[in-house]
């Protein structure tokens, strides 16, 4: 049931707006001042306030522009005493409507019924998007596996916030696309959305691009050049790859940040600018800070909300999906019918993709540029064929003579390419995965140390809770 809450200091105005509204479906709660009002949000958010412009401890614009609301709240004033000014100023700080005393009923059902509609349909599209989630979909994203999935919800969470977030994760997870879903997600979304890849542009210019500068600041400089701060105004500014920014610009970029005011280069004035900034490396942070590559200042004022994208190897469920999907667009495109081969597909599940959804896609596009009917294993890249799993290949049994052998039982494949450091990782956690997350046993088992395996188990940051563990028991499906 949608939710009203009244605001009048005149009791009998609350009293019949309460009877009016109940009428309409909704629940109601009434305040006679400000600070009643801010109790009662604090209780019960409300999906539509009806409020008097004048009440004993405040205005009632003065109160709204001090709210923090839903956007699906919507705010109309009432007022005894109207005119043009206050009627402009309230719909400026972002009242839905602005009605006189004495109410026109008509005008006040109508808006209720909006309310009351609004607030199904924006149900039902979250139910949907639920639904879509479930079944791998998250806007352009794609992904069924608990990793993904993940990300979804925290994208979800904060998407329609003005929070700053850092993406992090290996180069080809996708973090252009997921930054430019976020932005879709938000307020901003009819806004400007603009990326600047910090590493890809030189040192010298970086600083014009990002802030701008005035004609005649510097040699060359023969017009006023707005910068991406501008430019993105009353939108999203993604920054892709904030580590490679030169050190000392990111105390400029930080100042930005803070102040929300930007000056050209050559210009005695700041511009305010209204964006919100989304920021990207495929480093560590906390390694690029200790590396001098990134202050840590600004790490702090850009790790508001991180989210970190799994490399592909990570999420196995959702090779063939993406494969697929890439697939489909290209047919669509070309307008044939070429499927994958089973043989095809399994080299594709058994590569461990270093270059991630980006080597997976432009792959597949390769692929389908050679086959003239299916994609079989002669259009894919050696490098890829020769990567699938061969019968029999193990890891070598544990020498008895450092006091253990390897347990009876489950055996453990690994695919031709695979480095001494996945080989070992792999083992780690199959081993653990064996013993039930007993460590001490592990160790023994493994011949190494207690302190040597929990030394490994800190550089993988493996939660054993987590069905990461089964992932990498398992290996790629077969």
């Amino acid at each position: 049931m949608p939710h009203a809450l009244l605001v009048d200091d005149d009791l009998d105005t609350l009293t019949a707006l309460a009877k009016l509204v109940g009428r309409e479906g909704f629940s109601t709660a009434t305040a006679g001042t400000l600070k009643e009002a801010r109790d009662q949000l604090d209780a019960s958010p409300a999906d539509v306030i009806l409020m008097d412009l004048i009440l004993p401890d405040g205005s009632g614009i003065d109160f709204l522009k001090e709210l923090q609301l839903s956007s699906t709240t919507e705010v109309v004033f009432i007022t005894g005493h109207a005119s043009v000014d206050s009627a402009v100023e309230a719909l400026r700080v972002g009242a839905s409507d602005y009605l006189t005393k004495p109410v026109d009923l008509p005008r006040l059902k109508t808006i209720l019924t909006h309310v009351a509609r609004t607030r199904e349909l924006k149900a039902e599209i979250g139910n949907l998007r639920t639904e879509l989630r479930k079944l791998g979909r998250f806007g352009p994203l794609l992904g069924v596996s608990p990793a993904m999935q993940k990300v979804f919800e925290m994208m979800s969470r904060v998407g329609g916030t003005e929070a700053t977030v850092l993406l992090t994760g290996e180069t080809g997870t996708g973090k252009d696309l997921t930054a430019s879903t976020l932005h879709e997600l938000s307020k901003r979304r009819k806004g400007p959305f603009l990326a600047l890849n910090c590493g890809a542009v030189s040192p010298n210019l970086i600083e014009s691009e990002l802030f701008g500068h005035e004609r005649g600041s510097f040699t060359g400089a023969d017009r006023v050049h707005r910068g991406y701060f501008e430019r993105a105004s009353g939108g999203t500014l993604f920054l892709d790859e904030i580590s490679e920014m030169p050190i000392e610009l990111q105390v400029k970029l930080l100042r930005v940040l803070e102040t929300e005011n930007v000056t050209r280069i050559g210009a005695e004035r700041s511009l305010p600018v209204d964006i919100r900034v989304i920021a990207a490396t495929n480093r560590s942070p906390e390694e690029a800070v200790s590396q001098g590559k990134l202050r840590e200042d600004l790490l702090y004022r850009l790790k508001v909300f991180p989210i970190h994208l799994p490399a592909l190897r990570e999420r196995p469920e959702d090779l063939e999906l993406l494969a697929h999907h890439f697939l489909s667009l290209l047919n669509q495109e070309e307008e044939t019918t070429k499927q994958f081969s089973k043989e095809a597909m399994r080299c594709l599940r058994a590569f461990s993709w270093p270059g991630n959804v980006r080597e997976l896609k432009n792959v597949v596009h390769g692929a389908f540029i050679l086959a003239d009917k299916n994609i079989e294993t002669a259009s894919l890249p050696q490098a890829i064929v020769a990567a699938e799993p061969t019968a029999g290949a193990q890891l070598p049994a544990i020498s008895e003579a450092a006091g253990s052998r390897l347990p009876s039982g489950p055996t453990l494949q690994l695919t031709l390419g695979t480095t001494i450091a996945q080989a070992e990782r792999r083992l780690i956690l199959a081993t653990l995965n064996e013993h039930k997350g007993d460590k001490k046993k592990t160790a023994e088992v493994l011949g190494v140390s207690l302190k040597t395996l929990y030394n490994r188990l800190n550089e993988y940051k493996t939660d054993f809770a987590a069905a990461s563990v089964q992932d990498a028991v398992e290996g790629p499906a077969e």
